[in-house]
């Protein structure tokens, strides 16, 4: 049951929750963590799960209390998620608990992991340590914390989230000799970061054969939040580079193209359908290309989960979008809005006014070579947040809560 708890109890937890974003981008297919133990009211350790691997929260902060000379015997300790009970990369964080002497353990949010699924908190409990579950706002966002690595438990599949940009007349293509972007530089820098903070990015092949991107992140992952001061807990990890899929029926990325030419930086994964053709594959293998053969998006997604993927960020290609859509598979969408107005535009590839070239219209799911299924009529997000992002406007939608 979750408990009523005080004022001081509330800060120390969202204390915790800041410390969690510092893994952010370093930890997948872990969850995000934070950890705070308080003793008197004082703070006498913190630690987060910086690295895939690495400590985990409870254990870093039960370091770092030895680290400042304190003893956490009786005192209370406050983490974002449950302490596991199992041994992973890592052994339980329910028996350094133990072994600490904690009295009391305050808890963000469940882990609806199989391995979980409560069994710390009993375990815990059956210790003698006081349990106490968050609810409210800080239950909320302990959960929102971790929605790629709930969504992977609970569903086998990575989270999805969709990123578009677009004008004031709703463009989201611009015309050939114009400035390649609609978003201005403050957005694409997020862009770059939400990327490194991704297992994965996809586009369809319409988009490669148009812009032949890059597709890597060049900032590092970093959190808005710091380590208190005089705290050595911020390591400065630059960030990763994520998994770059190539949605692409047909086999028809070019082997001269910049994903190919980068296999050094990360490494490029093709979906294609039965229908390609074999030379083709093979010829993109003996490029370096990952090949997977999926002919609808739930079954690509479930074997990027596979992969130990907990997220897909979605960029580029308005026939992929739809796909993604049709098939249920958004999770959360953001979508910047560009002070911007082109009027009616004939696409660089000679499609219409709404953007999308022949070589989209063929780029994944739905009919071999058609344009993407008629989806949902419509979605209504749970939620959503408006910000302005340098002279740009981002909405981010929020359609489902894992």
């Amino acid at each position: 049951m979750a408990a009523s708890l005080t004022t001081a109890d509330l800060a120390h937890l969202r204390r915790a929750l800041e410390l969690a974003e510092l893994g952010r981008g370093r930890v997948s297919p872990n969850p995000l963590v934070g950890a705070v133990v308080v003793r008197d009211g004082e703070v006498i350790g913190e630690g987060y799960h910086a690295e895939l691997g690495e400590l985990h929260a409870e254990r870093a902060a039960l370091k770092d209390c030895a680290e400042r000379g304190e003893d956490p015997r009786g005192a209370t300790m406050y983490v974002t998620l449950e302490p596991c009970a199992h041994t992973g990369r890592q052994p339980p964080c329910v028996e350094a608990i133990l072994e600490a002497g904690i009295g009391r353990v305050v808890i963000g949010s469940d882990d609806p992991s199989e391995k979980a699924s409560g069994r710390g908190p009993r375990m815990l409990r059956d210790g003698g340590v006081e349990v106490e579950l968050a609810a409210g706002e800080e239950a909320t966002a302990a959960r929102l914390l971790n929605q790629p690595f709930r969504k992977h438990a609970r569903t086998g599949q990575p989270l999805v989230t969709l990123k578009m940009a677009m004008t004031l007349d709703g463009r989201t293509t611009i015309p050939e000799g114009d400035s390649p972007w609609i978003s201005g530089p403050e957005s694409r820098d997020l862009v770059h970061r939400w990327r490194a903070e991704s297992d994965a990015i996809a586009v369809g092949i319409g988009t490669v054969l148009a812009d032949d991107p890059l597709l890597t992140a060049r900032r590092p992952a970093r959190s808005s939040f710091a380590p208190q001061s005089g705290s050595n807990l911020d390591r400065g990890a630059e960030g990763r580079q994520p998994l770059r899929v190539v949605f692409d029926r047909q086999a028809r990325l070019p082997l001269d193209s910049q994903l190919l030419r980068t296999l050094d930086a990360s490494p490029v994964l093709v979906v294609v359908s039965q229908a390609a053709d074999q030379g083709r594959l093979a010829a993109l293998r003996d490029a370096g290309a990952e090949i997977l053969l999926a002919e609808e998006i739930d079954g690509a997604l479930t074997d990027l989960s596979r992969r130990s993927l907990t997220s897909l960020f979605l960029e580029g290609g308005r026939t992929l979008a739809s796909a993604f859509l049709a098939s249920g598979a958004i999770d959360e969408a953001r979508t910047f809005i560009a002070p911007v107005i082109l009027g009616q535009i004939a696409s660089r590839a000679g499609g219409g006014a709404g953007g999308t070239t022949p070589e989209e219209a063929s780029a994944t799911a739905g009919g071999g070579g058609s344009p993407a299924p008629t989806g949902p009529a419509r979605q209504v997000a749970l939620s959503r947040e408006v910000e302005e992002i340098g002279n740009d406007v981002l909405i981010t939608a929020r359609f489902k809560e894992w």
